[in-house]
């Protein structure tokens, strides 16, 4: 029958497989190979040369990556004559005095040269034999082929040098883009002294801060500040279209609270899905007041930090503009309003919240608040714009990279009227 015959070759199948006896017997035959044998034909190379480095013994592994007869090294050659130039120098000044002196030198990366004028990248590892009185006798090295390891470690510097010249790119890139994002230049108004500055937290991301100061109708400015949710390309398509909103905006209907209410139908409209972008923002009417001197200034904030003013008797607060709300968050955003007088002396100066985030001890947790910088401001206090920028950048300085978000700042100061500014 079928089945049994089938059981009788599986039987003999397994008869033939190799048994607990056979498997001994192999074993016995890989232990009878010679040590002899073992040692001309390791994965390795073995080399034994007397204390002055010249070659007594060299097995047959080594001999066949260099390419050398038994003969041509043995007695003749010192290890020193089958390294470059430079593992020679390394060998002398290094590695032998180092050998002399522990005994031992395990792991060192030389090149060494075949006959035919190759090189072989190899990892050596050498160690001084002594007697049963302790003297020297010779030294052992082992030789272990490198040219994978070599050949793994080149390409993974080139990696490195493509990553850091990528890296390079993209700084530049992204300081290109940011450039693109701020004002070449700040408007020149007549009576106003005016001065910006912008601190990068990072050379590798693209901030989301910027500002503008520009002329609307004859006799009136328009100036914003403001800081959008985010980093990165998506930060800086919103940063531009906001900026442009604003210039755009303000040129149809100049009232702040009009302009920011503008911005966010805007941003509600293009960033409406499962990924809404929002800003904080303060935009800004500057009118030449011409009864007072000075200027008379309409200040409409959505969610914004609230402005500082500086007076010219050495005063200083805030000025408050509560309940605004973030632009691009509601259909319908409430808009804060404040109107101030800046007179001959005053000093006004707007922010974004990496200045009062900032980490004030490197790797902490404290931040550097309003209550600091309120106090900053009040000892500054009465600045020209241009001193206002220059002690905040100072300051900016002082927390290094404690300012993890990008900072802006602008100011701007009504000189005194045939009198100098104090510093």
């Amino acid at each position: 029958m079928t089945c049994g015959t089938g059981g009788e070759e599986g039987g003999r199948e397994r008869d033939n497989g190799s048994g607990p006896g056979e498997e001994e017997a192999l074993f016995s035959a890989l232990l009878e190979d010679s040590t002899e044998d073992l040692y001309e034909h390791a994965p390795c190379g073995f080399l034994s040369t007397l204390l002055d480095g010249r070659i007594a013994k060299a097995n047959a592994t080594l001999l066949d990556w260099l390419g050398y007869r038994r003969s041509d090294l043995v007695g003749r050659r010192h290890f020193s004559d089958l390294l470059t130039v430079g593992g020679r120098l390394y060998y002398e000044t290094h590695f032998g005095p180092l050998l002399r002196m522990q005994g031992e030198v395990s792991g060192v990366a030389l090149e060494l040269k075949a006959a035919d004028g190759s090189r072989l990248p190899v990892m050596v590892t050498s160690k001084v034999k002594t007697g049963i009185d302790g003297q020297p006798l010779l030294i052992r090295t082992t030789v272990f082929e490198a040219r994978d390891r070599r050949a793994y470690e080149t390409e993974l510097l080139r990696a490195r040098r493509e990553a850091d010249q990528e890296r390079d790119r993209l700084k530049l890139l992204n300081a290109t883009l940011q450039t693109t994002l701020l004002p070449p230049a700040l408007a020149n108004v007549p009576g106003l002294d005016v001065s910006a500055y912008y601190h990068i937290a990072s050379a590798d991301e693209v901030g989301g801060d910027f500002y503008d100061l520009f002329p609307l109708a004859t006799g009136t400015w328009g100036l914003f500040l403001g800081d959008v949710c985010g980093k990165g390309a998506t930060a800086a398509a919103v940063t531009s279209l906001a900026r442009y909103t604003l210039r755009a905006a303000a040129v149809y209907d100049p009232d702040p609270a009009a302009v920011l209410a503008n911005l966010n139908t805007v941003l509600n409209h293009e960033y409406n899905g499962d990924d809404p972008r929002f800003c904080t923002v303060v935009f800004g009417l500057l009118t030449p007041d011409a009864d007072r001197g000075g200027f008379h200034i309409v200040l409409a904030s959505g969610g914004h930090p609230p402005a500082l003013m500086m007076r010219a008797d050495g005063t200083a607060d805030f000025l408050p503009t509560p309940g605004g709300q973030l632009i691009g968050v509601l259909p319908d955003a409430h808009i804060a309003t404040a109107t101030v007088h800046l007179a001959p002396g005053d000093t006004l100066l707007l922010y974004t919240d990496g200045l009062t985030e900032a980490r004030t001890a490197a790797g902490g947790e404290d931040r550097y608040g309003d209550d600091a910088l309120l106090a900053f401001i009040r000892d500054l206090a009465p600045s020209t714009a241009s001193d206002t920028i220059g002690a905040v950048r100072v300051l900016l300085g002082t927390f290094g990279t404690g300012v993890d978000d990008d900072t802006a700042v602008l100011a701007v100061h009504v000189p005194r009227a045939g009198s100098e500014e104090r510093h």
